[in-house]
């Protein structure tokens, strides 16, 4: 199947219809064999890729750096110590300077209104790597996860998302599990549900594409006969520490744990997160947080996120492939 993306920007899945996610990943999964097989065709030789970071990234960055970089193109990173961007220079300045300058732009940040001022101006490709409202490229990979995974059409399939759904991942989710006509169903306390506009939104979309949406505030409830179990930290970046306690009071009964998994009925239920995860104590937050309210795990157990049902580096290795696609697709 093909699909014609070029010189289109990736701000939100929103903006792509059904066919053309299921394009990406499918040639992300062709992408994927190419690169183990070694027989890697370059297509982006002669291009220049800008990397705005207003975030720090680990995965975000390594991905589009190595996928630019195995596609024959180039990068520049530029984050707030480098760059004028909003201090001396306007965010419409600098994107008309920068759409001279490159190819295409990748902007990781904090407001999806930076993200589309970017490609309003620049007038190239422009790619988002995560705003606070969108986070189209993990959730790109996600689904490729879970059709290597899931054994059966991604129609076919039910995830249940667990904790904050406020923001970029629970919202994405909803998103892109509802174009790709799933089984969505998100867990969170009633405070914690994804906006009702975007919910209201996807119901009306799932008339379209078939997909079922559930919002539970029962855990134990949402989970029977989810394919996948999925979460993410219950602090976003840049909140303050005193959200914290509030926090854990409300999404502990939502932690992932042995037995939530169990309760799925369903032995081969997988486990996600978009990383980083606090499933221990050897991160500097992680001891923390323990030191402050005794938790050794957070979001996940160590179990669950050590044990043979997490596929959480295998969707971290898919921020590559899926990357790369979308890179591919709007530029080659």
């Amino acid at each position: 199947m093909s699909f014609n993306l070029r010189n289109r920007s990736l701000l939100d899945l929103k903006d792509f219809p059904p066919r053309a996610i299921r394009y990406l990943i499918d040639l992300a999964a062709e992408l994927k064999r190419s690169k183990a097989a070694g027989n890697e065709l370059p297509r982006l030789k002669g291009k220049n890729i800008a990397l705005i970071f207003e975030k720090a990234s680990t995965r975000t960055r390594c991905a589009f750096e190595v996928a630019v970089h195995d596609q024959g193109g180039h990068v520049t990173y530029i984050d707030p110590a480098s760059s004028q961007l909003s201090h001396k220079e306007s965010l419409k300045d600098t994107a008309r300077v920068l759409g001279r300058m490159f190819d295409g732009i990748e902007y990781r940040g904090f407001h999806q209104s930076v993200v589309e001022d970017i490609a309003r101006y620049s007038r190239v490709p422009v790619w988002n790597g995560l705003t606070d409202e969108a986070h189209p490229t993990q959730v790109l990979a996600d689904l490729m996860t879970m059709q290597e995974f899931g054994e059966k059409p991604l129609h076919e399939m039910s995830f249940c998302y667990l904790g904050d759904a406020r923001f970029n991942m629970g919202c994405s989710l909803l998103v892109g599990g509802t174009q790709m006509g799933m089984d969505v169903r998100i867990a969170a306390p009633t405070a914690l549900q994804p906006p009702a506009a975007l919910v209201a939104q996807m119901r009306e979309l799932a008339l379209t594409t078939g997909a079922r949406i559930t919002l539970q505030t029962d855990p134990l409830q949402a989970v029977v006969g989810a394919d996948f179990l999925y979460t993410d930290v219950w602090v976003s970046m840049g909140e303050a520490d005193e959200v914290w306690k509030h926090r854990i009071d409300q999404l502990l009964p939502y932690q992932v744990s042995t037995a939530l998994m169990q309760a799925t009925g369903k032995p081969r239920t997988r486990f996600m997160h978009c990383l980083p995860a606090f499933h221990n104590l050897d991160t500097e937050v992680g001891r923390q947080v323990y030191e402050r309210y005794g938790l050794k795990e957070i979001e996940v157990t160590d179990e669950v996120f050590e044990s043979d049902a997490s596929v959480v580096f295998t969707q971290a290795e898919n921020r590559l492939h899926t990357i790369k696609a979308v890179l591919v697709a709007t530029l080659a």
